[in-house]
């Protein structure tokens, strides 16, 4: 039964063995977890075991997650809608592609509008649809579903093409930043290095390597070690970073950045948020729900003295900035945009690094508008927007 689920992992490059499959059918066997009262077998619960049972290392809950996603085409919904989609209107078996002129026949509805419409779709709706524009269905041009085209809409089930869903009905969890990942160059931690600040403390416990070999040559080769203060980078780092949808394609390049600063700012704070911040941020992606830390809490717990450097595509719907509800993930009181000035004028050196290549950012709606709200202070993720960045948080 599960022979196709099992093939979908190791797709995914889990390392996932046959034994270990094997004890997931005799749990099931074994009624581990079995039917909810309706009779029908409960998938969070399923998630939950398969997941014990086949993933020993939790470095790879998120490629899991993915996995079972794609499998079961959404493992839970995340809007405030009571109704379940199933998942046969779901069933992608057509890919279009949408020439410009097609594109810009599509129009937008108002945030209010694309809500109330899909309530409407949820009582109307009897069957699957596919190539259409109206119903909650695949490849077509509707606001509701996936594998289409649509300038704004709530992407149910399916991965994401245009990176302009106003609601995603599919919930992941995050992976946290690799703070131990090695760099393969020397350049974002010597880019880094404009924002120091040093102050020498505690006691003479650092080997001076200079005056050491100056000293032995003076002394016709005979030893003599020098000892000095140790320095400290004495700079405040309050480090925000964007996890999860598009910034999974940046990975690599923010843990390299991570890795980087974690090693030469002695004093770092980090949170993490999903495309923008709103009212709680978090440490751990994997109990990002219940380990919050309210961002106004965050605000009155640093002095301004913090450089405030946010990291993040800026990549999103506008509605994620500037709408109450607007999160993808839940409906936040206050718009984002409320947040992120809060955010700056508490703390008035800050900088938005940005891992999205500069020559894009004119072509997203959503950069722009971050791009105002941060003063213009955005830089991309590159040797020389670090260095202009830094070189901005030092003055």
């Amino acid at each position: 039964m599960l022979i196709d689920f099992f093939y979908t992992l190791r797709s995914a490059k889990l390392p996932v063995s046959v034994k270990e499959y094997l004890s997931l059918l005799e749990a099931l066997q074994a009624d581990v977890v079995g039917p909810n009262s309706e009779g029908a077998f409960g998938l969070d619960d399923f998630y939950y075991l398969s997941r014990t049972a086949l993933v020993k290392d939790e470095k790879h809950y998120d490629k899991f997650d993915r996995a079972f996603a794609a499998y079961f085409k959404g493992v839970e919904l995340v809007t405030d809608f009571t109704k379940e989609v199933p998942l046969d209107w779901l069933r992608k078996t057509l890919e279009r592609e949408f020439t410009a002129e097609e594109k810009a026949k599509i129009e937008k509805m108002g945030w209010d509008e694309l809500m109330e419409t899909l309530k409407k779709r949820f009582e109307e709706q009897k069957e699957r649809h596919e190539g259409g524009s109206k119903w909650i269905g695949t490849g077509g041009t509707s606001p509701f579903g996936h594998g289409g085209y649509n300038p704004q809409g709530i992407r149910i089930g399916g991965a994401g093409k245009n990176k302009s869903a106003v609601k995603v009905w599919d919930q992941r969890a995050y992976k946290d930043y690799d703070d131990s990942q090695e760099l393969g160059t020397r350049n974002i931690k010597i880019a880094l290095r404009r924002l120091r600040k040093f102050a020498r403390e505690g006691h003479e416990d650092e080997l001076d390597l200079d005056e050491t070999i100056h000293k032995t040559a003076a002394n016709a080769g005979y030893l003599d070690i020098k000892m000095r203060p140790e320095r400290h980078n004495n700079v405040k780092v309050l480090l925000l970073m964007d996890v999860g949808g598009t910034m999974d394609e940046h990975i690599q390049r923010v843990e390299e950045l991570f890795s980087a600063v974690k090693t030469e700012f002695k004093h770092l704070e980090f949170y993490y948020f999903h495309n923008c911040v709103y009212d709680f941020m978090w440490k751990n992606n994997r109990r990002r729900f219940s380990e919050k830390f309210a961002t106004w809490d965050i605000i009155r717990k640093y002095n301004k003295d913090y450089k405030l450097v946010f990291v993040g595509d800026a990549t999103m719907s506008p509605y994620e900035i500037l709408q109450p509800g607007g999160s993808v993930e839940y409906n936040n009181e206050e718009a984002g945009a409320e947040w992120i000035q809060r955010l700056t004028h508490a703390f008035p050196k800050f900088a938005w690094i940005n891992p999205e290549p500069q020559g894009v950012w004119q072509y997203r709606q959503s950069i722009a508008v971050m791009q105002q709200l941060v003063s213009h202070r955005m830089y991309p993720l590159t040797l020389k927007g670090l260095e202009e960045a830094m070189r901005l948080l030092s003055k």
